[in-house]
């Protein structure tokens, strides 16, 4: 059995390690560095994480602590994405997203660099404690849908968003309640499915909700389905939840972890208000890792 102490000491350092990356310079590996590393017996994938791993400072060589830290955490960490699994997703291929300000929020195309790292996926927990943070990359430049919020990026559709939502878009039935609009991703897929009859969508920022009306919900095949409400989130919740009007709840207010974690235990007091409703929430998994 492994020292819980020490795995806990490697979990933190992990994600030490990588907020400072992805925070202050997600871009610094370049194709140049890869080339030198990467041949017929080494991939990308692996010359990304020998590349990462030096830049933290870690000789997985000489140091043995080191070295099972990599052998630990890197090679269930970093992924190599195919730029052609998600352009192919049918939002990308049906919904094209205009560049247009609307009050403090913008409407537009961000991009990731090649081999410009990102979180990609919840984070997984094996059985021994360990917490791993999923991080891709593209050899390619890649475009994605944002929204930003005076000038900062608040909402997002990139790989993390379709990987994470995969699991409440498989489950989403009936009348479906979801708190956060976004850029209408989830409201979108849902809205394909048969098994799926209506979409209530609650969301207290103005803008956003006049953008989406304008220069999205036209574009989605099934928008029939769809009413958008002008709401808090946690009042709506306090006065409709109870009514059990709703099959399927979703909720996607947070723009990670961080600012996640409270507003995801408060919504989550609100279940008992409707026990037949089945309740899920974005990035789930990775919160109860901090929880």
């Amino acid at each position: 059995m492994e020292n819980i102490s020490v795995i806990r000491e490697e979990n933190n350092k992990i994600f030490a390690l990588l907020s400072n990356y992805l925070n202050h310079a997600p871009d610094f590996i370049d194709k140049e560095e890869i080339d030198e590393i990467a041949n017929s017996s080494i991939s990308n994938e692996y010359a990304f994480a020998v590349i990462l791993a030096a830049a933290f400072g870690l000789d997985i060589v000489d140091n043995t602590r080191d070295k099972n830290l990599f052998n630990n955490y890197f090679d269930k960490m970093i992924h190599h994405l195919d730029v052609k699994a998600y352009y192919n997703n049918p939002y990308y291929k049906n919904i094209r997203i205009p560049t247009i300000k609307v009050g403090n929020s913008e409407l537009k195309y961000e991009i990731y660099k090649p081999f410009e790292g990102f979180v990609c996926n919840d984070i997984v927990r094996t059985k021994e404690g360990r917490q791993v943070p999923q991080i891709g990359f593209f050899e390619t430049e890649f475009r994605y849908p944002a929204i930003l919020e005076n000038d900062r990026i608040w909402m997002t559709i990139t790989p993390n968003e379709i990987e994470t939502m995969k699991e409440p878009i498989e489950q989403a039935f009936g009348h479906v309640l979801t708190f956060g609009l976004g850029l209408g991703y989830y409201a979108y897929m849902i809205s394909e499915k048969d098994s799926v009859e209506s979409i209530t969508v609650v969301d207290n920022n103005e803008d956003v909700i006049n953008l989406f009306l304008k220069y999205v919900l036209p574009q989605f095949e099934n928008a029939g389905k769809i009413t958008i409400v002008k709401a808090d989130a946690f009042e709506y919740a306090e006065k409709h939840i109870h009514e059990g009007n709703c099959d399927f709840v979703f909720t996607d207010l947070w723009h990670d972890v961080s600012d996640g974690m409270d507003m995801y235990i408060k919504m989550k007091r609100y279940e008992n208000l409707s026990p037949s409703t089945k309740f899920t929430y974005w990035i789930e998994k990775s919160i109860l890792c901090y929880l």
